[in-house]
């Protein structure tokens, strides 16, 4: 539990209603801390007993500065730094950090392995080469929130750090190209298209272990002015299928998708899931976590599944006859077209 001087210290989530946002708000409540979250109010859904809510779009410094101006924090954590929600860096993190200058013990941003340049020396450790994305795109965004963060840092104390992700699973997932289809797959005896011989390479970690870090982070005196890498083991897409058919129970029904037929295919929508796809070919290193502050992941790739295939029983989503979209990253599943891909590549026409 915390103990911040023998107050109970108060913590602001920016998001703090869907899956990593969710969980990091459950983390804070288990550990003793008063959670209040920021965001447009738009997401449905009740928050947990306790929990306060500030509405305002990140995206208009007004709104931001009606609600902020005054208020104190002992930690914030911002989940929804990312384009799609946040608009510009300048906009959406400026107004933001002034306000939050000088008013929070700790400040971190969820970032990504999406930060990271793909170079062919792996794995990738925090001092690694940048993302060269401009700011528009998801993984340039994070660099230059990054940026931003270690510049106050380094200008006058700001006492800010950063978690970059891997493939984030688990209870809650609303990136819905992941472990739920694959299951359904598996459950049904559909085909499930393997591209690049199954050997991308990519870290998996479960939400709680990267919530769970998110609050050892938020009062560890270590972490300002850091980077962190958050994941568990690396697997390859072949070991990905291999250890969800074990799990669930079944034979996996694998169709390799020949380098040439790759090139064939549209990038959006793909027919397989968006972590076997080259572009996420990347391995990171969470050695520096661990030695700094003493945060290990609780769940192996294994173990983590397994606890998610639990939750995805108990949501009754064993016989879901329909897909499911998140309305922020529009990443689903199409079983018809996984089907015609695989019709295509046994007749040869592609």
């Amino acid at each position: 539990g915390c103990d911040y001087d023998g107050a109970v210290p108060d913590v602001l989530i920016l998001g703090g209603t869907v899956f990593v946002g969710k969980h990091t708000v459950e983390a804070f409540l288990h550990d003793g801390w008063t959670v209040t979250i920021l965001n447009r109010g738009h997401t449905p859904g009740d928050l947990p007993p306790g929990v306060r809510r500030l509405v305002a779009d990140r995206t208009d410094p007004a709104q931001l500065e009606a609600v902020l101006r005054g208020r104190t924090w002992d930690a914030v954590v911002d989940v929804s730094g990312f384009v799609m929600v946040a608009g510009s860096p300048t906009d959406a993190v400026g107004p933001l950090l002034d306000l939050l200058d000088g008013n929070t013990g700790r400040y971190i941003f969820v970032s990504s392995i999406a930060a990271y340049a793909q170079i062919g020396v792996m794995p990738w450790v925090e001092t690694g080469p940048r993302n060269p994305e401009p700011s528009t795109t998801y993984g340039g965004f994070k660099v230059a929130v990054e940026n931003e963060v270690h510049r106050r840092y380094v200008d006058h104390g700001f006492p800010g750090c950063t978690v970059r992700p891997a493939a984030i699973y688990g209870p809650d997932n609303n990136i819905f190209d992941m472990e739920t289809p694959m299951f359904l797959r598996l459950l049904h005896g559909r085909p499930i298209l393997l591209p690049h011989e199954g050997m991308v390479t990519c870290n998996y970690g479960h939400v709680d272990d990267l919530a769970d870090a998110i609050v050892a982070l938020a009062t560890h005196p270590s972490a300002p002015g850091e980077i962190f890498n958050v994941s568990a083991e690396a697997v390859t897409s072949r070991r990905y299928v291999d250890e969800l058919a074990a799990i669930v129970g079944t034979e996996a029904r694998i169709v390799e998708v020949p380098r040439s037929a790759v090139r064939k295919l549209p990038a959006k929508p793909l027919p397989y899931g968006h972590l076997f796809a080259e572009r996420h070919h990347g391995v990171i290193s969470i050695e520096k976590i661990g030695r700094i502050c003493g945060i290990r992941p609780t769940y192996d790739f294994r173990r983590g599944h397994e606890h998610t295939y639990e939750w995805f029983r108990s949501r009754g989503w064993a016989d879901l006859n329909h897909n499911l979209k998140d309305p922020v990253w529009s990443a689903s599943w199409d079983f018809d077209l996984e089907a015609s891909v695989v019709a295509r590549l046994a007749e040869g026409s592609l």
